[in-house]
């Protein structure tokens, strides 16, 4: 069994829509799906979401792109019942889409709201590692932390282990160039690691420049599993386990 622990079920470029691609991912033993927001919007898209399927959760945030819209936008929206972390939050510094002070500042009132709350923190961070590790910091990493879509290589890997927090791998692990993704995964601790498609992005090889959907989480688990030396079963139990506690979702 497999857990896409981070995926976007509402994106229009799902084939079929959310429940076609929810049916295509039962049937890949994908049976668990953590669906992200993103801002007001994708969050109530979310909740609905999880309101319907029975096999999805949601979580709440305002992605560094509209911090500009600031954080009072998704308070409300955190206390719904099966949301299950504060995110997609953090820093990007590669579009620059929001002012980075205001991207700051809105990541460092999610992370409050996930101490206030007690929920995991979905942290995205790009072009920002040491703001990031900065902010965490001043406001204390979260007991439940995920860094999705791991970009780092095993600098930033350990970096981010030290503060207990968990590494989502997404289908840039497959790909030619991510020799530094792949050494992180190396090293991640079996505990530690997850598993995500972040669909419709980041197709994994041989899907890569295609739309992505939550059947793809075994390929990225492939990628894994001989990365790490270890069997596609392993990953698949480590990796569940791992999204179930760090969110907090059933274990079986």
């Amino acid at each position: 069994m497999w857990t896409d622990s981070h995926c976007h079920l509402d994106d229009a470029r799902l084939e079929g829509g959310a429940a076609a691609a929810l049916e295509r991912g039962l049937a890949a033993g994908v049976d668990r799906f953590v669906t992200i927001g993103t801002d007001a919007e994708h969050s109530r898209a979310a909740i609905e979401l999880a309101a319907t399927f029975d096999r999805v959760w949601a979580t709440v945030g305002l992605h560094p792109h509209g911090a500009v819209n600031g954080v009072d936008s998704i308070r409300a929206l955190v206390g719904s019942p099966r949301v299950v972390a504060v995110g997609e939050c953090g820093l990007d510094y590669h579009y620059d889409h929001s002012p980075r002070q205001e991207q700051r500042d809105a990541f460092a009132e999610q992370i409050a709201l996930a101490h206030e709350r007690q929920l995991a923190l979905v942290i995205h961070t790009r072009s920002a590692w040491d703001d990031t590790f900065d902010i965490l910091a001043a406001m204390g990493t979260p007991d439940r932390t995920v860094f999705h879509c791991f970009t780092g290589g095993p600098e930033e890997a350990r970096r981010c282990l030290s503060l207990g927090a968990y590494l989502s791998f997404s289908g840039i692990v497959s790909f030619k160039t991510a020799d530094d993704v792949r050494g992180a995964a190396a090293l991640c601790p079996s505990d530690r690691i997850m598993v995500e498609t972040d669909s419709p992005y980041l197709a994994p090889v041989p899907h890569r420049g295609k739309s992505n959907e939550p059947a793809y989480v075994p390929l990225v688990g492939q990628v894994l599993a001989t990365v790490r030396g270890v069997s596609l079963s392993t990953i698949s139990s480590d990796t569940y386990l791992n999204t179930a506690v760090a969110f907090g979702l059933p274990r079986s």
